[in-house]
C-alpha cells in the first residue's frame, strides 16, 4: 500500500479486523433487525472512546472531532440476506431469522456487508491512531436495511443530518466478486434507479371447460408480461440502458378454474430520469391497453418501491479515484461502466445536499474464473487482501479531504 507510512496498519490491527469480520459473518441479521450487529459496533466504538448514538433504531452513527477542517461522512451498510450459507467456511453463518411476513429463514451475509462494516471500523482505527496527520471531523454511518431499500431513508427521517456536523462529502464502498486488492468505480451514474410495481389483473371467474363464459386473467397477464419485454428492445434507444423484469406471477388455485384475478410484479432499472419516465409510462400504457383489448376491467398498478440512481459527483469522484490510485496502486484502480443493480446510498448525499461517491472493491483470488457473486450462498470473500484494501480505500478517500486541509 502506498499510503503515508504512519497510515499503514500495525501488526495487531489486521488481527482485530479479521476477528471482528469473522464474528459479523457468523452472525448476520435481516434488514432493520440488526440489533446484535449494532451492539457489536457500539462495543468497538466505546472501546475506542468514540462518541456515538443510535439512529433509526438499529443504525449507529459515530462522530470524531479532530480540530478545524472538513466534515467527511463515511457509510457502511450492515444487513444480511435471507439465504442459507453454503460456503463451508469455519465461520459460516448458522443464523436463523424471521421475515416481516412471519416466514422463518436462514440468514447470511451474502452481499458482503460484513466486509463494509469491518473495513470502516478498520479505517477508523487507523485514522484515530494518526490524528496528528489530519484535521477535521469524521461521521461514520453504519446503516441498516440496504437490502430492502429502507435504511438510508429511515436514518434521514430520524434526523441523521440534523444530529451531526454538516458533511462536505459522503463516501461509500461495496464489495464485489472482482479480484481482491482492486477497486473499480464509475464517473457519473454508478448504479441504476429502481422501481417496483405490483400489477393486479382482473378477469371473470369461469369453469376451465367453459372459458368463453369468463375472462382469463392468467392469459391476459401472460400477454402483458410478453408485451412488456418489447419496451427495452423496441422503445428505448439502444444507446440508453434499461431493464424490465417480471419476477413474480401468481394466479389461480386449481387447474380447472379460471380465477377472478392474477398478480405479477415488475422490476425496472434505469440510469437516467428521462428513460425512467419513458419506461414507466410504457408499462402503464401496455397493461391498460392489453386489458382493454381483452374486455377486462382496468388493472390496478401499485408503485410500491423506488430508489433513485446512484450518481457519483464528477469532481468528488475524480478526487477519490486519485486517492485510491495512490493508496492501492494505479494499476489496481479502474473506471467502470454503471452497474444496473441499485443502492440506497445515494439518498444520503441527496438529503444532505452534498456530493457522494461510491466505489467497488474486489474479494476473489486472481486465478478464480467466474467466482460466486453477491447474493450467492457461496459468496465468500478472501480475508486478504480484501479487508486491507477496503480499510485503506476508505482511509485514503477520507484523507483526500482531511489531510489536504492539514497541508
Amino acid at each position: 500500500m502506498a499510503l503515508p507510512r504512519e497510515f499503514e496498519m500495525t501488526d495487531q490491527e489486521p488481527i482485530r479486523l479479521h476477528d471482528f469480520y469473522r464474528t459479523l459473518h457468523a452472525h448476520p441479521e435481516l434488514s432493520m433487525q440488526e440489533h446484535q450487529t449494532a451492539a457489536r459496533i457500539e462495543t468497538v466504538l466505546s472501546e475506542l472512546d468514540v462518541e456515538h448514538f443510535r439512529c433509526a433504531d438499529t443504525g449507529v452513527v459515530a462522530v470524531v472531532h479532530n480540530g478545524e477542517g472538513p466534515v467527511v461522512a463515511m457509510r457502511a451498510d450492515m444487513d444480511g440476506l435471507p439465504i442459507e450459507e453454503k460456503t463451508g467456511l469455519e465461520y459460516a453463518s448458522q443464523q436463523r431469522g424471521v421475515l416481516p411476513n412471519g416466514t422463518p429463514t436462514a440468514v447470511m451475509h451474502g452481499c458482503g456487508h460484513d466486509t463494509h462494516v469491518a473495513s470502516l471500523l478498520g479505517a477508523l482505527r487507523v485514522l484515530l491512531r494518526c490524528r496528528s496527520s489530519w484535521s477535521g471531523t469524521l461521521v461514520l454511518v453504519f446503516q441498516p436495511g440496504e437490502e430492502t431499500g429502507q435504511g438510508a431513508q429511515a436514518m434521514i427521517d430520524d434526523r441523521l443530518w440534523d444530529r451531526v456536523p454538516q458533511p462536505q462529502v459522503v463516501l461509500g464502498q461495496h464489495v464485489s466478486p472482482g479480484e481482491a486488492g482492486t477497486v473499480t468505480m464509475a464517473m457519473g451514474p454508478a448504479m441504476a434507479a429502481l422501481d417496483s410495481l405490483k400489477v393486479t389483473v382482473y378477469g371473470k371467474q369461469a369453469h376451465g371447460s367453459r372459458p368463453h363464459l369468463g375472462i382469463d386473467p392468467i392469459v391476459l397477464g401472460a400477454a402483458m408480461v410478453l408485451r412488456l419485454q418489447t419496451i427495452v428492445s423496441r422503445e428505448v434507444d439502444a444507446h440508453d440502458a434499461a431493464v424490465v423484469t417480471v419476477g413474480v406471477f401468481q394466479g389461480g388455485v386449481k387447474e380447472n378454474i379460471i380465477p377472478e384475478q392474477a398478480e405479477f410484479r415488475v422490476n425496472v432499472r434505469t440510469l437516467t430520469e428521462s428513460v425512467r419516465e419513458q419506461v414507466l409510462a410504457a408499462i402503464h400504457r401496455i397493461i391498460r391497453a392489453e386489458a382493454q383489448a381483452s374486455g377486462a376491467p382496468e388493472p390496478e398498478i401499485e408503485h410500491y418501491a423506488q430508489l433513485p440512481a446512484t450518481v457519483n459527483d464528477a469532481e468528488a469522484a475524480a478526487e477519490v479515484f486519485a486517492s485510491l490510485g495512490e493508496a492501492l496502486g494505479e494499476e489496481n484502480v479502474t473506471v467502470e461502466r454503471p452497474r444496473m443493480g441499485s443502492e440506497d446510498f445515494g439518498l444520503l448525499g441527496r438529503a444532505a445536499g452534498v456530493p457522494s461517491v461510491l466505489w467497488f472493491f474486489g474479494s476473489s483470488a486472481p486465478d478464480v474464473v467466474n467466482p460466486p457473486g453477491n447474493h450467492s450462498p457461496y459468496f465468500a470473500p478472501l480475508l486478504e487482501p480484501t479487508l486491507s484494501a477496503g480499510t485503506y480505500a476508505m482511509t485514503a478517500a477520507a484523507l483526500r479531504w482531511l489531510a489536504a486541509h492539514r497541508a
